[in-house]
């Protein structure tokens, strides 16, 4: 089993910390761009910093839009993080108009709380469905950062939440399709066991 994991660069994201997790639990990362390396990947994680209209606009510049379509319905691993997760929705509050990846139906909200925004810092997932990369997870603290969550038309996709003043959807999930909205790569020991379950996940 090739342990080859795919990591999207298109120029937005935190490449180097995922980069460095998958490689610190023993898999084999590739930083790429390239469309024809995207199609062909076996794994693949959509990293995510940044706005989301940006976002789709770089995919789009570079041609990748198509190509993570076909993949999302490929069957193959796919995970994405943070803004890698929100553009997988219909749209976003963020950037009205802009069109997601269309994956999830559903749309991605400004976060509706007294408490300060962004929202950054550790907090405590509940998980709620289950999810081949969260079975360590349950009740841990992780890392967030973000002012946007999605708001998924089909909450049994839900597979944790955590509580900020209201209900944040903190992962969604179907099938060979995982996302989290917190960063597994700055989330400490329990992160770094979610790239682990990633690394070694058959769907």
């Amino acid at each position: 089993m090739s342990e080859r994991i795919v990591i999207v660069d298109y120029g937005m994201g935190n490449l180097h910390s995922v980069n460095k997790a998958i490689a610190a639990v023993g898999g084999e990362p590739v930083i790429s761009g390239d469309a024809r390396v995207l199609a062909e990947a076996e794994k693949l994680i959509l990293p995510g910093v940044g706005a989301f209209g940006d976002c789709m606009a770089n995919l789009h510049q570079s041609g990748l839009v198509p190509v993570l379509q076909e993949y999302l319905q490929s069957g193959r691993p796919f995970l994405g993080i943070c803004l890698g997760m929100q553009v997988l929705f219909e749209g976003s509050d963020e950037a009205p108009g802009v069109a997601g990846l269309g994956y999830f139906k559903g749309q991605v909200r400004k976060l509706s709380t007294n408490f300060k925004i962004p929202h950054m810092g550790w907090n405590k997932l509940s998980l709620r469905s289950s999810s081949p990369l969260l079975a360590q997870a349950a009740n841990e603290y992780v890392y967030f950062v973000h002012s946007f969550h999605a708001e998924p038309q089909d909450q049994a996709i839900i597979t944790s939440i955590c509580d900020y003043g209201m209900e944040v959807t903190a992962s969604v999930g179907q099938g060979s399709v995982q996302a989290c909205q917190f960063h597994p790569e700055k989330s400490s020991r329990v992160g770094l066991g979610l790239m682990r379950a990633f690394k070694e996940w058959q769907p």
